[in-house]
């Protein structure tokens, strides 16, 4: 019996069973702080850090183009930003995606998002100063990355056509335990988070397919702005984007994480690792992570076995 046949006979007992919810505390307590060593909190906490450890694994990350830790670092920031036709402005400790802000190009003496709003050198500046100063940072001294803007693949920009779309997989000593998909929406503003009004689309580990969407907590099976389809769609390179996944898990000493991929045209891309994986992607596949979790201690996945094909869709 292959591990995803016993995956899914886990899924089977243990969907829409509420004592198989992983809670908050559950989660602390048995999963993050027991398998994640503090120490190497940091490689979550620090996008710099961790882009480094990932690309010196071989794990596909976005590049950085500038780095700024100080006020005193801006002062040719007009001359710097110029040089990219498009990127994009993150705290390295930042969350929930404070602080993020996609260019897509420059209109005379603006830079312009892709939903048309206009940042002037002075917004700009302004911008960055307060992630150095720390405002998305719980006020702690940050630096801000200016970094290539990564364009997705065309079938994930056909589900999500006001944002960049992820996959969150979140995998517990390097095995599998859960995915899902994160659409923007105009409510999220074009950002890839629940919270913010972005679907949380589940996606069967098996083929990539998205078999649950929830918007608000309540199923979906349309984008709410556009109408197109989700449920039953098929993220493109999906035996890559677990490959992948599987590599990010290999190359840090953490036991419980959820990754965050990106699907371009030439294949996955990691964008972040995170150490304190939320929980609604319990709901987006209607499915608890207790029993998975539970059970995954003994079981050997085909994953692990080398059993894809290295880039194959």
């Amino acid at each position: 019996m292959t591990w995803f046949s016993n995956m899914m006979s886990f899924l089977s007992r243990a969907e829409h069973t509420t004592g198989s919810v992983l809670s908050m505390n559950q989660r602390n307590l048995l999963y993050i702080y027991p398998h994640n060593p503090r120490e190497h909190f940091d490689l979550s906490d620090d996008k710099i850090k961790a882009k480094a450890v990932l690309a010196a694994s071989g794990v596909p990350v976005p590049e950085s183009y500038k780095v700024y830790g100080s006020f005193f670092e801006l002062r040719n920031l007009e001359a710097d930003l110029s040089a990219f036709p498009s990127f994009v402005v993150k705290p390295a400790h930042g969350r929930g995606g404070g602080g993020i802000l996609v260019i897509d190009g420059k209109d005379g003496d603006a830079w312009t998002t892709p939903g048309g709003r206009r940042h002037t050198l002075d917004d700009m500046r302004s911008h960055l100063s307060d992630i150095v100063f720390g405002i998305h940072s719980f006020g702690l001294a940050d630096h801000a990355i200016i970094e290539e803007r990564v364009i997705q693949h065309p079938e994930m920009q056909r589900i999500s056509p006001l944002g960049l779309a992820d996959v969150r997989l979140i995998l517990f000593k390097g095995k599998p335990v859960l995915a899902m998909s994160r659409i923007p929406t105009q409510r999220s503003d074009g950002k890839a988070n629940l919270h913010q009004g972005a679907v949380g689309a589940g996606i069967d580990l098996n083929d990539g397919r998205i078999t649950r969407a929830i918007l608000g907590g309540h199923p979906v099976d349309q984008h709410p702005d556009t109408g197109e389809q989700l449920v039953g769609f098929t993220v493109p390179f999906w035996r890559h984007v677990m490959e992948v996944g599987l590599r990010t898990a290999r190359a840090v000493p953490l036991g419980y994480i959820g990754a965050d991929i990106v699907i371009t045209p030439q294949g996955p891309m990691v964008l972040e690792i995170n150490v304190r994986p939320g929980l609604q992607i319990q709901n987006a596949n209607g499915t608890g992570m207790r029993a998975i979790l539970e059970g995954l201690g003994g079981m050997h996945t085909e994953w692990d076995e080398g059993r894809y094909t290295e880039g194959a869709d």
